[in-house]
């Protein structure tokens, strides 16, 4: 697919925070779906975030990326993502019951998010909170890093770019479009969604864009949002790594694959700007239905009844919990997984809770977590040694159990992994 536009600068200096699809990215669908939106629907939209300037859902189309990193927003970060555990290059799929965590995942956050702000029960905060998250997990969910597990989403692989070291979620979110847009100011954004709009209108978009929102149902947003994810997720073995981790660890993707890639971000910042707009008119149009629905159905607001069984975790959902979302601790914790096979016998993963205690708190150190090899090691034989004591044994009882075990944390010594 051609380009749509060729911006003529490319700016050296990059975000200080990565953020999915990029500040650059998540403002341009916002700016699309406000072009396309009915009037009822912005004067809605506007309200429900008491803001009537021109930028009304472009400005907090990022809010979601830095509100997970503080206090109150942590409990979002499982919200940006869901990870398919398919078998890339030679099998992309999304399965919700597979790949949906028990703590949620974007496509639970995208139906939790739509009950949440047609509600009238809420308070004007939270529907405002829940119009900000609509908006930023649509832009997340179309983009295909976002809709894999592989590698936390391509984050543990490392790539250059320009030559610069980084991975590849990251050029995937940031990297790529700066690259082609030359730039990630707010008016870049404009500009970037003004010419995506006119490819939608009368352009190489024009005739697909009937399809893009063919199915969309605000009152089955699992389903929805499932559909694109399986979309999204299709570029994985198609276009992010057509041939393996192998063909793009540690290689510099400014050039062929920047060529490649840049065709399917455009077309998916489009489509998710398109359905944004047809997602937020359908919600505003049918507000009075949904409300009525969640009365009726008596709906619990906090999601917990749109997520799937309770299922084990596999490793690559457990990594996601242990290592915080993106660590580069996951090979050391690969390592334990491995040398501690006999970790799920344990009925309620007590010894994954301590995995994950010892853990948290060696991240809060990213000096210690690079260097202290001693600290990882002396997790594992913790770990083995709780498995094998308990085993010995035959201690796997209910009375066993207890509510909040021991820290691992606490059987460590400090001491010991401080360089």
């Amino acid at each position: 697919m051609p380009h749509i536009r060729t911006f003529a600068a490319v700016l050296s200096a990059a975000l200080p925070v990565a953020n999915a699809w990029g500040t650059l990215g998540h403002e341009t669908v916002a700016f699309i779906a406000q072009d396309r939106m009915a009037a009822h629907t912005v004067s809605w939209a506007q309200g429900v975030l008491d803001n009537t300037s021109t930028s009304y859902l472009a400005g907090i189309a990022a809010w979601a990326d830095t509100y997970r990193y503080t206090a109150a927003g942590t409990f979002s970060a499982p919200f940006h993502f869901i990870d398919a555990e398919d078998s890339p290059p030679s099998s992309c799929s999304v399965d919700y019951d597979r790949d949906c965590g028990a703590k949620g995942c974007v496509v639970s956050a995208i139906a939790n998010y739509t009950q949440r702000v047609a509600s009238t029960t809420l308070s004007n905060t939270e529907v405002n909170y829940a119009l900000r998250f609509l908006v930023h997990f649509v832009g997340d969910i179309h983009q295909p890093l976002h809709d894999e597990a592989l590698e936390i989403g391509g984050n543990d692989i490392d790539v250059t770019f320009a030559g610069a070291s980084t991975n590849l979620h990251h050029i995937w979110d940031t990297e790529i479009p700066e690259k082609f847009v030359g730039g990630y100011s707010l008016s870049d954004a404009k500009a970037w969604a003004k010419t995506l709009n006119t490819a939608t209108k009368s352009g190489i978009y024009a005739s697909q864009v009937a399809s893009w929102t063919k199915g969309l149902d605000v009152t089955d947003p699992v389903t929805t949002a499932l559909d694109w994810a399986s979309e999204a997720n299709a570029y994985v073995c198609s276009t992010v790594m057509p041939h393996g981790q192998a063909a793009v660890e540690d290689v510099d993707l400014s050039g062929a694959y920047y060529t490649s890639a840049i065709s399917v971000v455009e077309l998916q910042i489009a489509r998710a700007g398109v359905r944004l707009a047809a997602y937020l008119d359908a919600i505003a149009m049918n507000q009075k239905v949904l409300t009525k629905r969640l009365v009726q159905d008596d709906v619990d607001m906090s999601g917990a009844d749109l997520l799937p069984d309770t299922r084990p975790l596999s490793k690559a959902k457990l990594v996601r919990e242990a290592v915080g979302y993106g660590s580069r601790a996951r090979e050391r914790l690969e390592r334990i997984l491995q040398n501690v096979s006999v970790i799920q016998n344990d009925p309620e993963w007590r010894c994954r809770t301590w995995i994950k205690n010892a853990l948290v708190e060696l991240e809060k150190d990213g000096q210690v977590v690079g260097t202290a090899q001693l600290s990882w090691e002396k997790i594992e034989r913790t770990a083995r040694d709780y498995v094998a004591q308990k085993t010995a044994a035959g201690r796997y009882q209910q009375e066993d159990i207890i509510a909040e075990p021991r820290p691992m944390w606490d059987m460590l010594e400090e001491k010991e992994i401080v360089p």
